[in-house]
């Protein structure tokens, strides 16, 4: 297996992960705040992993460049609205809809890696993303109406737009990451992967805790009473987004995100062994999409 791909599914697994246990924090924390608690909590994470990572293998990277701390900061500013617009997503009845079309990111971040980054993908590749993201509309929509003019319907609904909104705030978010990765001198795509997230993540903290500061004063100290469910929450956050900087590092934006959408999977086995949930028939074919998707991918690739 590539290394790519066991990072790729290792950064899936870490954000199925922190989103279970950052449920917790919902009733204790506004919308910012619970935002900055991932970048916060998450900065001391990633410098251990950072350091942790520099001392068993060394290596170094040059001086930043204005570019890439620009870079830098655009992902961290699309990811912080790509989350809140995927949070605003989930308005009363509208959490499958905004869920399913969030996922259309896959998608989204492969044609604008065509556009941006010229990174080009087989026909077997493009057909394996269309296939997994189908699967995860079907997880997320089965029993809403699957004809033409349901999903035409779901898909004007606010949910959906922001939904949407969301993918696409995620996707730029990857195409600046491998971007910046490019950006930055040094021989190490992984180490300097590391210390984009550990950067990335303390201009979030600053600029999404600037506005918790400025108009959500009163969640300051609620973001640090939180701090035993906030610091796994941080933990994890870390990790994945560790991850997922060294999967953009190592092979194309649109690959990654395909892969990613293992996550899916990871979310239902969570339900079944963690919640005791049962698993539904429409479940296994979305998963079994999802996989079949993700194989082809690969396929493609090789």
């Amino acid at each position: 297996m590539p290394l790519w791909v066991a990072i790729t599914i290792t950064a899936a697994l870490f954000q199925t992960w922190r989103t279970a246990l950052q449920q917790r924090l919902r009733g204790q924390l506004s919308l910012n705040g619970a935002g900055v608690v991932r970048y916060l909590y998450g900065v001391p994470f990633g410098l251990l992993i950072l350091g942790g990572y520099w001392l068993v293998f060394g290596g170094s990277f040059g001086m930043p460049t204005p570019y890439f701390l620009l870079l830098c900061a655009l992902a961290g500013i699309m990811q912080i609205f790509g989350t809140n617009l995927l949070i605003a997503s989930f308005a009363p009845r509208g959490f499958a809809v905004g869920t399913a079309y969030s996922k259309t990111e896959a998608v989204q971040a492969s044609i604008i890696a065509v556009i941006i980054l010229g990174e080009l993908l087989s026909l077997l590749s493009w057909l394996g993303i269309a296939i997994s993201v189908t699967g995860v509309m079907y997880l997320s929509l089965a029993g809403r109406g699957m004809r033409p003019a349901d999903l035409w319907r779901a898909t004007l609904q606010p949910a959906a737009l922001r939904g949407i909104g969301a993918g696409f705030c995620f996707a730029m978010t990857a195409i600046c990451v491998r971007k910046a990765n490019i950006e930055l001198p040094g021989p190490d795509p992984l180490l300097k992967a590391l210390f984009c997230v550990v950067l990335t993540n303390m201009m979030q903290t600053v600029m999404q805790g600037g506005w918790l500061l400025l108009r959500e004063p009163e969640q300051i100290g609620a973001v640090f009473r939180s701090w035993r469910d906030s610091a796994k929450v941080g933990a994890l956050s870390a990790a994945g987004s560790s991850c997922w900087f060294m999967g953009f590092a190592l092979a194309p934006v649109a690959l990654v995100r395909a892969v990613g959408q293992v996550e899916i999977v990871f979310t239902l086995l969570f339900s079944r062994f963690f919640l005791g949930e049962k698993l539904k028939a429409k479940d296994v074919t979305g998963a079994l999409l999802v996989v079949s998707g993700v194989v082809l991918v690969l396929g493609g690739y090789v």
